[in-house]
């Protein structure tokens, strides 16, 4: 798949607005019936089919992301019903009526992007936007969807659904905030009065005994306690902001099993999740470094170097002459974590381990770190 959306008409005004959305939309591809063909597809790259428009649709459920269908909402319906699998997996559906009056979403509007590609569509082709879903008629929070713009990944689906109710229903939800983005919110209104915002669990749990929330939303880069996860995530949902930089310095050829493990064993030390990590950071001279760029292809993390004159600019307790020797830096993976997460301390400052040197450092937020529920982290 070439590009993410697939535009599907079937009458002879609809081709008129798909082709003339096709032109104005980047990244879509056209399908409409041949008997409507105007000479100019195989210029345009627009695909014709024969027959119902059924026969093509589970190949573009497999295919695109987003499908805008140019068909009665009924009729779409019941040609998508047998094939929609998941929420997570299902490619959002726009569908446009005949005259292009409205643009509705139908299918997968948060996960799958449907709302957003509906509002794109209806500006476009001066339609007007129909979205249902609750939280965007309401201006709230998209549980499914919180923190994405910013890369943050649910931990678990398991209770998004309940948690989304008490959202929309203006039940009393705490959001514990440790760490990511602050700037969530992005309505025209204020934060509504059912929601409270914490800056740790202790806070969470102490507030629950004034105020009965009812749900949670969590937002940490850290791995919970079982105490933490039995009142927090009896009704929440875990988001993992990205905020975690790991700096890393190896010999040349280190293998990328050994690289994994040292990071493992450190994230696990930490407490720490690894999908909260953003991204690797080293010197330049590692910029090819094979070990490293399989860890980061992995796990699908960014990959930041540095020369060593950058490097050379952070002040280092513990200097090293050996490594200024072949490197020109007196430090790799201390320095390089500091630059890319643009922080001024460590979580960890240095761990050698085998061919593996590794430092870490969170991105600043402003908001401080608490410690577990019911014990300490070292």
């Amino acid at each position: 798949m070439a590009n993410p959306y697939a535009i599907v008409a079937i009458t002879k005004h609809g081709v008129e607005t798909a082709r003339n959305l096709h032109a104005q939309l980047p990244g879509s591809d056209l399908y409409y019936m041949s008997k409507f063909a105007q000479g100019d597809e195989a210029e345009k790259g627009i695909q014709l089919f024969e027959g119902s428009v059924k026969l093509i649709l589970p190949d573009l459920f497999q295919r695109y992301t987003g499908i805008i269908q140019f068909i009665s909402l009924g009729a779409v319906v019941r040609m998508i019903a047998p094939i929609l699998k998941d929420k997570k997996t299902d490619p959002g559906v726009v569908v446009v009526d005949d005259r292009a009056q409205f643009a509705i979403s139908v299918l997968s509007g948060h996960l799958g992007g449907a709302n957003e590609l509906t509002r794109v569509i209806a500006e476009l082709i001066g339609a007007t936007p129909v979205i249902t879903t609750a939280s965007d008629v309401q201006k709230t929070i998209p549980v499914d969807m919180f923190g994405r713009q910013f890369g943050w990944q649910i931990e678990s689906f398991e209770h998004a659904t309940p948690v989304s109710a008490a959202v929309v229903n203006e039940e009393p939800v705490v959001i514990v905030q440790e760490a990511g983005e602050r700037n969530w919110w992005n309505y025209d209104k204020p934060l509504p009065t059912h929601f409270r915002v914490v800056d740790s669990t202790v806070e969470a749990v102490a507030l629950r005994a004034e105020w009965q929330w009812n749900a949670a939303l969590v937002i940490t880069h850290r791995l919970l306690s079982e105490q933490e996860e039995s009142v927090l995530l009896r009704n929440g949902v875990l988001y993992r902001p990205k905020n975690i930089v790991l700096g890393i310095g190896c010999n040349r050829g280190t293998a990328f099993e050994e690289i994994e493990a040292v990071v493992n064993e450190t994230l696990q030390e930490l407490q720490f999740s690894r999908k909260s990590v953003r991204n690797i950071a080293s010197i330049d001279l590692k910029k090819d470094e094979a070990g490293l760029l399989a860890l980061c292809e992995t796990h699908g993390w960014g990959f930041t170097t540095y020369t060593p004159e950058e490097l050379n600019q952070v002040a280092l307790a513990n200097p090293s002459e050996t490594v200024f020797k072949y490197t020109g830096a007196y430090g790799v993976s201390e320095p390089a974590a500091l630059l890319s997460a643009e922080a001024t301390e460590w979580v960890l400052e240095k761990r050698k381990s085998g061919n593996v040197t590794i430092s870490v450092a969170l991105v600043p937020n402003g908001v401080p770190v608490a410690l577990p529920i019911g014990g300490a982290t070292t």
